[in-house]
């Protein structure tokens, strides 16, 4: 699901799992532990990229449609949980965008220091176009590396943008034809520029605030959120939303 590789001090995480790296269960548990087993590791930085044309679709919708109820109230903590494995690991992390990244695949990478997109795909967040809430910690962590006024603007809209509009929007911060090895760069640029330990505590300074919003926010909103994800499911809202897509393979 997860390949690693080294590069000089510099760990690549590509995500490959299915044809467009849907994010269901497994994937999110299997992420989560990796970047937790990072945090005792010694690599200065670290980037996460996808396979072929996709960094990540979003969430495995037909997954959610199969699961049901009790697979829809186990995935949405562990999308949760991989968010903010992400958002927290105390190195240096990159998202190699190397394709598509929708939905909670461009909140996996805005949960990343530094977003470099390649030179095709579409990156955006579709979540309200499904009918769907989203989860307050990918919500907060778009807030905090969109800034409020771009996040609505592209929560709202549920658009996806092109590497050039999706640089103008600030989803991603820079534009480089090999991806990986831009952010291999940018990681290890990040890594060296100060101590190990000094980037991690300017890092959780940074991002204490946010996370004392998503566990204030967490307690009020998420199951509110549960209860709309499975009248989605009751409705079939989601699946509506798959079959207009003409998605009709389960095997995204």
């Amino acid at each position: 699901m997860i390949e690693r590789t080294e590069i000089d001090d510099v760990v690549v995480l590509r995500l490959a799992h299915g044809k467009v790296n849907a994010l269901d269960l497994e994937l999110l548990e299997r992420l989560t532990t990796i970047l937790t087993e990072l945090q005792g590791e010694p690599p200065r930085g670290v980037v996460l990229t996808g396979t072929g044309g996709a960094f990540s679709a979003g969430v495995d919708l037909w997954r959610i449609v199969d699961g049901g109820p009790e697979y829809v109230e186990a995935f949405l903590p562990a999308l949760s949980a991989a968010f903010l494995a992400a958002f927290n690991l105390p190195q240096p992390l990159v998202a190699a965008v190397n394709g598509h990244a929708i939905a909670g695949g461009c909140v996996l990478a805005a949960c990343a220091d530094h977003r470099v997109m390649g030179g095709r795909g579409s990156i955006g967040v579709t979540e309200l176009l499904v009918g769907v809430p989203f989860p307050t910690t990918a919500l907060t962590i778009l807030e905090y590396a969109l800034g409020p006024a771009q996040t609505r603007a592209c929560v709202v809209s549920g658009a996806t943008f092109e590497p050039a509009q999706a640089l103008e929007r600030g989803l991603v911060d820079e534009l480089d034809d090999d991806p990986v090895a831009a952010a291999v760069a940018a990681a290890r640029r990040m890594a060296t520029a100060v101590p190990a330990d000094t980037f991690a505590f300017t890092k959780h300074q940074l991002r204490r605030s946010v996370n004392e919003t998503i566990q204030m926010r967490r307690d009020l909103e998420e199951p509110r959120v549960l209860e709309q994800w499975t009248a989605r499911l009751a409705d079939g809202g989601i699946e509506r939303f798959m079959n207009a897509r003409g998605s009709a393979s389960r095997r995204p």
